[in-house]
């Protein structure tokens, strides 16, 4: 069977997005390890305050577009616990502290709702869509509370103590996933590119695709080479 053509556009905007997690995670990593406080555009905290639900929208339009979607979660939820186990060991080692924990991040929330989307998809796509609306709904109240369990951060009910250095609950950003979805379901229902005549090729927008293709190993190896580089510049001008 002829696989379908990928759609530029969807891998330029998701090479995009982790492009952007780079600099977020390299500025987070000068403040944090190197205690080099910068003056930020303000561009930076819009990518702050909605690049992650723009990369969560982005990931349900295209769950929409494969197949295997159950499998896929696997593998993006244990890339997601890799990254929970190293977390732990360097706040074990003494190297962090437990802000950087991550228990709950962006892989984690990818896994698991591509997983959730699999007895999901049935539905009718005006349904999903209400569906989406409560949840995000329901995600933004519960972000207005504390709760006495410790046990139910994965839902956004967090204790007033929870730390972590990336959060993405299923609530609200389910909801982000799945509206995504009723996107993918409307917008790309033929499975082909809505922008044919832009210039695809050109190579801006090729490096934005391979990056987009290949983002779950960038975002698994981006951190520590950050890290490793900047460690390096720090030692040699010291």
């Amino acid at each position: 069977m002829t696989r379908p053509a990928r759609i530029w556009e969807l891998d330029a905007f998701r090479g995009l997005c982790i492009l952007c997690v780079i600099v977020v995670h390299a500025v987070f990593d000068l403040r944090y390890f190197v205690g080099l406080q910068l003056t930020l555009p303000p561009v930076f905290q819009f990518i702050m305050d909605y690049g992650g639900v723009l990369f969560v929208l982005l990931s349900g339009v295209c769950a929409t577009l494969g197949s295997h979607s159950v499998r896929r979660g696997l593998v993006v939820l244990g890339c997601g616990l890799v990254i929970t186990a190293v977390t732990e060991g360097m706040i074990a080692l003494g190297l962090a502290g437990a802000s950087v924990r991550i228990q709950f991040g962006v892989l984690h929330l990818l896994g698991c709702a591509m997983m959730l989307y699999a007895p999901l998809k049935r539905l009718p796509t005006a349904l999903l869509a209400a569906l989406a609306v409560v949840l995000v709904a329901l995600g933004y109240w519960f972000a207005t509370f504390r709760v006495e369990s410790a046990w139910l951060f994965p839902l956004g009910l967090r204790t007033a103590g929870f730390a972590a250095g990336d959060y993405f609950p299923l609530l609200p950003h389910l909801g982000w996933f799945l509206l995504g979805v009723v996107l993918g379901r409307t917008a790309y229902r033929r499975k082909e590119t809505l922008l044919p005549r832009f210039p695809a090729e050109a190579a801006p927008i090729r490096f934005l695709r391979a990056c987009g293709r290949h983002s779950l190993w960038i975002y698994l190896l981006h951190q520590p080479v950050v890290y490793g580089l900047l460690m390096a510049a720090t030692a040699l001008l010291r």
